[in-house]
């Protein structure tokens, strides 16, 4: 078999490169404190965009933390009134958006509620309102890298933000609180580990090939390019010679998912291709690897970053053991 990456048998032994910061654990005790203040305000409002007879469609807003309101589609079955559904809540891949209503019709027609979120910033409705020190060129993982306070970093805000979401969709009468998962492919696979890593009431989650995993992995694989391109570009304009490459990669620890996983709880079912070259395995399996919870993963030995055959189907039956 051609490989990209470490054997599989290495991988399921890796344990990740990029070095963890020392105040990982307080830092996201503190981001969780902040959450805690924050009212999420939560507005439901009929989509004027599609009518069915037999599901619910809402635009649902909330505030996250910094004052941003946050955009997400909100899809319920007609027949949700005095009685509890599960839930799941999807996340979209890097500077996407939430898509379409009708693909998502399946989940409440098969008696879920739904929510997807657009992530702020990116390609959806979601406010940025973020004000940093330092670059803001490119993407989000550089994001804040600049300025002093490390709670400035971008996907920080983003990360608070899916907890946010799974509080207040936890929240909604209609929803059983203990029947709640996520899923969601690359950085939709990132956010569904940490939603579960932060939110312990997530029961399930099912990344797809995890984004914002083991950075410093990602560099010395040269595979700063595409979606981690902006690491590249922020070495090559802020620090040529590499002089603060220990300083870079250690902030970027509190935002790379590996050191969240082992607060997951949740069941977990990871989707990866051998061939990634997008988001390397290794760096993935180190995330995976760090899991204590219950957790199996599905390899594809010949496919990269791509549509995964069956995922989708497989996925949509996990979750519905919810």
């Amino acid at each position: 078999m051609p490989l990209i990456d470490l054997p599989l048998t290495e991988l399921y032994a890796y344990r990740g490169r990029n070095p963890c910061p020392a105040d990982h654990a307080a830092y996201w005790v503190a981001a969780l404190r902040e959450l805690d203040a924050t009212d999420p305000c939560p507005e439901l409002r009929p989509s004027p965009v599609v009518h069915s007879r037999q599901i619910e469609c809402f635009d649902l807003w909330f505030t996250g933390v910094g004052g941003a309101r946050i955009y997400t589609k909100y899809l319920r079955p007609k027949s949700a009134a005095g009685t509890k559904h599960p839930a799941v809540l999807q996340f979209h891949g890097y500077s996407g958006h939430t898509g379409d209503w009708l693909d998502k019709f399946g989940w409440p027609a098969e008696g879920f509620c739904y929510a997807a979120m657009d992530c702020r910033g990116q390609g959806g409705r979601s406010e940025d309102n973020a004000r940093v020190k330092g670059t803001t060129l490119r993407g989000h993982i550089v994001r804040g890298l600049d300025d002093p306070d490390p709670a400035r970093l971008m996907f920080r805000q983003l990360f608070l933000d899916t907890v946010q979401l799974a509080r207040v969709v936890m929240n909604f009468v209609e929803v059983d609180a203990a029947r709640v998962g996520c899923f969601g492919a690359s950085q939709g696979g990132a956010l569904s580990l940490v939603c579960a890593a932060l939110e312990p009431r997530i029961r399930r989650a099912a990344p797809v090939f995890p984004f914002l995993c083991d950075y410093q992995r990602v560099w010395e694989m040269d595979h700063a390019t595409n979606a981690y391109e902006e690491l590249r570009l922020f070495f090559r304009a802020f620090d040529p010679r590499h002089e603060r490459e220990q300083e870079i990669f250690t902030k970027l620890g509190y935002i790379d998912v590996q050191f969240l996983a082992p607060r997951i709880q949740a069941e977990v079912l990871l989707f990866t291709g051998l061939m990634d070259n997008i988001c390397p395995p290794s760096s993935q399996f180190a995330a995976y690897n760090k899991i204590t919870a219950k957790k199996d993963v599905v390899i594809y030995p010949d496919f990269s970053h791509e549509t995964l055959p069956g995922q989708i189907d497989r996925t949509f039956n996990f979750l519905r053991g919810l």
